[in-house]
């Protein structure tokens, strides 16, 4: 686990290299009754959900897998039409190498050989900000988008704020930016400004964490950069790349997904594998369950009130709510 001090730090390097991420983690946190939690959804199947609360995991799916065709791929066109113009490149690799010479170029050739990797060993878990206001019914165009004609259900969890900069799980947590064109280059832009800003601070720093600092910016426009049209999703996204950043703690297996074979990496929400894992364990972060539109509630009640007993969610039936939404299923 991290110490205060590089939580610290990390925090400073994200203000500076990655501002709207930054401003959204903060902004959604502030605004929670306890600031050190936040309240997210995870809209899924119910068959998925029986095996997330039965395993105490949740499972990560490689992007090239995803329902939006373009994951990654967007986001990676995004961020080389800001770099492609020779004026944005040059105005970065200046204002790097006033702190040090060659971080910025050495930060691009390390993205370049790693693009293959990325775009196609990046597995992730998307989660969607949620209100107080959806506690009883969800969100209407979540149960649309999510879970097809199959039984719904959404996952409420208490994410603590220790999961952004935490370093336990070598996940990244992150929200996703749906900007135009224009504001990614504003964006950038206010990176550059920063750099120069922070100047006498970054120079404090390692060359090599620097660099680091440079290729994650990129990896991170990259992965989680969306489509503006997807905004009502309000998504987050946990990170995993097993070859960049591998855990001890997260397994793969190979699963079926819709008569789909593919490897699929675990977090594992149990305090059981490891002490490091206590404030992670499901039965800590589990918030609520939600029952999507369906003609079987009742019965769905009953299965999911037995596996959430089963893995010692103290006061399950007080957390299990039907939504009233009238949709056809």
């Amino acid at each position: 686990m991290n110490t205060p001090e590089q939580v610290e730090l990390e925090i400073r390097l994200d203000q500076i290299f990655s501002p709207v991420y930054w401003q959204q983690r903060k902004i959604f946190y502030e605004k929670q009754p306890d600031a050190t939690h936040a309240r997210f959804v995870h809209y899924t199947s119910a068959d998925a959900a029986l095996k997330i609360i039965t395993s105490k995991r949740i499972w990560l799916r490689n992007v090239t897998a995803m329902s939006d065709y373009s994951e990654v791929r967007h986001g990676y066109s995004m961020i080389s039409a800001v770099f492609q113009d020779p004026s944005n490149r040059d105005q970065f690799i200046q204002a790097m190498n006033a702190i040090v010479p060659g971080a910025a170029e050495e930060a691009f050739r390390l993205f370049d050989n790693n693009w293959n990797d990325i775009s196609l060993n990046t597995y992730i878990t998307s989660v969607s900000e949620h209100d107080e206001g959806e506690d009883n019914h969800g969100r209407l165009s979540m149960w649309r988008a999510f879970g097809g004609q199959t039984a719904r259900v959404a996952l409420v969890f208490r994410v603590p704020a220790s999961l952004l900069n935490a370093g336990i799980l070598n996940l990244v947590f992150s929200p996703v930016a749906y900007l135009t064109n224009a504001q990614v280059r504003d964006q950038f832009k206010e990176v550059v400004t920063n750099v120069r800003d922070n100047s006498d601070f970054l120079r404090t720093l390692d060359a090599e964490k620097l660099r680091l600092q440079i290729y994650n910016m990129i990896v991170a426009g990259v992965t989680c950069l969306k489509h503006e049209g997807f905004r009502e999703e309000r998504e987050w996204r946990l990170i995993y790349g097993p070859n960049r950043w591998p855990s001890e703690f997260i397994d793969s297996t190979t699963e079926v997904v819709a008569g789909i074979p593919q490897m699929v990496y675990r977090i594992p929400l149990d305090a059981g594998k490891s002490s490091a894992l206590n404030d992670f364990d499901f039965g800590k972060v589990f918030d609520r369950l939600i029952i999507g539109p369906t003609q079987v509630p009742w019965s769905m009640v009953e299965a999911f009130l037995r596996a959430l007993e089963s893995v010692g969610v103290p006061d399950a039936i007080k957390r299990i709510v039907v939504s009233g939404i009238p949709i056809r299923t």
